[in-house]
C-alpha cells in the first residue's frame, strides 16, 4: 500500500502561481511513476502530467505545457506540481496518483484525497 497526501492548494488570482506537494508513505516511493490529475465541477477527471520513477521523463496535458512542471524528490518521498500563469480554467480538485508510467487513470493504483485549486479572474 502507498498512502498519498496532497497539500498546497488554495485560492489564487489569474496569472499567479501555486506549488502542490504530494507526500507518499508506505511502499518504496521510487518504485512508482507519479501523476497529477484534476477534476473540475461537472467534468470528467483529466490527466495533467506524469513523471517516471527517476524523474527523467515527464509528460503534460497540452493546455498546461510551459506553465506546469512536475518534479520529484525520491529522498523525501514527495512529488511536486509547480503551476505558473494560472488561469480560471485550471480551477479543479487536483489529485496525485502512484502507479505505472501512464497518462490514463487506470494505470494508477493509489490516489490521494485531493486538494482544491481555485483561480479567480
Amino acid at each position: 500500500q502507498v498512502q498519498l497526501v496532497e497539500s498546497g492548494g488554495g485560492l489564487v488570482q489569474a496569472g499567479g502561481s501555486l506549488r502542490l506537494s504530494c507526500a507518499a508513505s508506505g511502499r518504496t516511493f521510487s518504485n512508482y511513476a507519479m501523476a497529477w490529475f484534476r477534476q473540475a465541477p461537472g467534468k470528467e477527471p483529466e490527466f495533467v502530467g506524469r513523471i517516471n520513477w527517476s524523474g527523467g521523463s515527464t509528460q503534460y496535458l497540452n493546455s498546461v505545457k510551459g506553465r506546469f512542471t512536475i518534479s520529484r524528490d525520491n529522498a523525501k518521498n514527495t512529488v511536486y506540481l509547480q503551476m505558473n500563469s494560472l488561469k480560471p480554467e485550471d480551477t479543479a480538485v487536483y489529485y496525485c496518483a502512484a502507479g505505472r508510467d501512464s497518462s490514463f487513470r487506470g494505470g494508477y493504483d493509489y490516489w490521494g484525497q485531493g486538494t482544491q485549486v481555485t483561480v479567480s479572474s
